[in-house]
Parts: C-alpha cells; sequence; structure tokens
C-alpha cells in the first residue's frame, strides 16, 4: 500500500509539472528568436558577447512571454472552456487555478524585467513595454478589432528593439517597420482563420465581430503590398547599402515574397496558419524559404561585403 500511495504521489507530481510545462508553453518560445535580427543586421553575429547577450535578451523574454501567457489564460478562461481545442489548456481543464498562475506570472515578468536591466537597462525598458502591452492586450485589447492584431505586431517589434539594447546598437528604422508590418500580416492571417473557422460567431474572440472574411482579405492584400514595397526599399536604401557594405542585399526579395504568398495562400486554401508559428514551422516550403532568406543574408553579410 505505501508502494502504491508513492507511485500514485509521484505521478500526480509528474503530472503538475506536465501542466505546469504545458501552461508555460515553451513552443511559442521560437517567436523571440527576433532579438537576433540586431547582431545579425548589426554585422556582429560573430561577435562572442554580442551572442551572449542576444542570448540573455531571448531567455529574458521566453519568461516574459511565458508570463504573458499565464495572464491571458486567466483572463480568457470562461471562453477557453467553451472552445473545442482551448479547453485542453491546463487553466481551461483545470489542472491549474487561477491564483497560483497569476502568482507565477507576475514572478516570471519581475524576474524578466530585473535580469533584463543586468544586461541593459534599455533591455529591461523593453521587456517592461512587453509586459505592460500584453497585459492591456489579455485585459481588454484583444476584443477590439486592429487594435488587437497591432498590438500583436508591435509586441514583436520591441522584441527585435530589445535584441539591438542587449548588444548596444542602433536599431534600423527599417528594420522596426519591416518586422511590423510581416507580423502585421501573420496576425491577419491569424484572425482570418478564427472568423472562417467560427463562422462570424463571437463565441470565443469578441474581435472577430469586428471582421469579415473579406474585410480581413482586403486587409492582407494591402499589408502584404506595404511589406514588399518596404523591404524592397530597404535592400536598395544606399545608406543601408553603404552602413551594411553589401550591394546585393535584392538577391534576397525573392524568398520573401515567396513566403509571404506562401502564407497567404495557407490562409486561403488551407487551415494550416491557425498557428503562424506552426505554419512557419511545419510547412516545408515556407520553412525552406525562410532558411534560404536566412542564409543568403548571412553569407550576403558576412562574406560578400565589398563585393
Amino acid at each position: 500500500m505505501e508502494r502504491e500511495a508513492r507511485a500514485a504521489g509521484v505521478s500526480v507530481a509528474r503530472s503538475r509539472i506536465a501542466a505546469w510545462a504545458n501552461a508555460l508553453r515553451p513552443d511559442q518560445w521560437v517567436k523571440n528568436v527576433i532579438v537576433f535580427a540586431a547582431p545579425v543586421f548589426g554585422l556582429r553575429l560573430l561577435d562572442p558577447q554580442a551572442l551572449l547577450a542576444a542570448s540573455a535578451a531571448f531567455a529574458v523574454f521566453c519568461a516574459a512571454s511565458s508570463a504573458v501567457y499565464l495572464l491571458n489564460d486567466v483572463a480568457d478562461l470562461e471562453r477557453d472552456r467553451a472552445h473545442p481545442e482551448k479547453r485542453r489548456r491546463p487553466l481551461a481543464a483545470g489542472e491549474i487555478a487561477p491564483a497560483p498562475a497569476l502568482g507565477v506570472a507576475a514572478l516570471l515578468a519581475a524576474v524578466a524585467v530585473a535580469a533584463g536591466f543586468a544586461v541593459a537597462p534599455g533591455l529591461a525598458a523593453c521587456v517592461a513595454a512587453y509586459v505592460a502591452l500584453n497585459a492591456a492586450y489579455s485585459l481588454g485589447a484583444k476584443h477590439v478589432a486592429i487594435v488587437d492584431v497591432l498590438a500583436i505586431s508591435l509586441g514583436f517589434v520591441l522584441r527585435a528593439i530589445a535584441g539591438a539594447e542587449a548588444i548596444g546598437v542602433a536599431i534600423s528604422p527599417w528594420l522596426e517597420i519591416c518586422t511590423f508590418f510581416v507580423m502585421l500580416f501573420l496576425a491577419l492571417g491569424k484572425r482570418r482563420e478564427e472568423v472562417a473557422g467560427l463562422a462570424g460567431s463571437d463565441a470565443h474572440r469578441p474581435s472577430t465581430v469586428g471582421y469579415s472574411v473579406p474585410l480581413l482579405d482586403q486587409m492582407m492584400t494591402a499589408v502584404l503590398a506595404a511589406t514588399v514595397v518596404c523591404y524592397c526599399l530597404y535592400t536598395l536604401s544606399p545608406e543601408v547599402q553603404q552602413r551594411l557594405g553589401v550591394q546585393r542585399l535584392e538577391a534576397t526579395v525573392p524568398f520573401v515574397v515567396y513566403g509571404l504568398l506562401r502564407y497567404l495562400y495557407l490562409v486561403r486554401e488551407t487551415t494550416e496558419a491557425r498557428n503562424p508559428t506552426r505554419a512557419v514551422l511545419r510547412d516545408v516550403p515556407l520553412l525552406v524559404a525562410t532558411l534560404l532568406w536566412g542564409a543568403v543574408v548571412v553569407a550576403l553579410l558576412y562574406l560578400g561585403r565589398g563585393a
């Protein structure tokens, strides 16, 4: 009996650990790799100290993003329980109580800001702004059409800025604007999937009431065009070419265009874009285009300078 009780206790402990690990959503931490854009485009990719600082920024944002996910799950508790998929999340399933989740969220946010300050005050400011932005998002902004996708996009811009602050380089306005438009495009695609899947219902996300599939299609088309134009201008900018020491950065444009169009295809013709992160990681053509873009960028910046 004692052995059985001990085994049962171990099983319960493992279940709790698994529930917390699931609630922190480590599968979403990949979104924070955008902090490494600064060392890549700041020509510091081969600098060990810069990579260490950027890695610290990545870790800090992993903690901050997990805090945000916990807060969001508490705020969305009742809606998640009515959702066919999200009801399996630890909080919605009753595996974790709201009070401990909020406590852990507050602790993670505080640790993230403190750790960020230890790296660079500017990084701490970005983390604090990120947490505040996403708190506002979780507590109401996500229920306001257009404001919700803008908030998501700005969260990624803050990550990009944080990477620059961590390694002590000035971030290019082009990097900020391109990041904003790309993430806005992805966020609109996710909303389109939600609206199409709910058939206009506001059962889970009230902001879907402010959208329609035709409206989101128009928005995506406009943002797609803006993204391509901004990226082309970035690659052709004399200032950028002089600062980076490259003149063939426009060679990366086809990969960007293909990636955006491929995502648009996934949104309109499949159901693979409900989770943009999974779409990028699981759709082979999109993943290959992303990796090729990264490889060509690194090759041009670090092997083809002055060519």
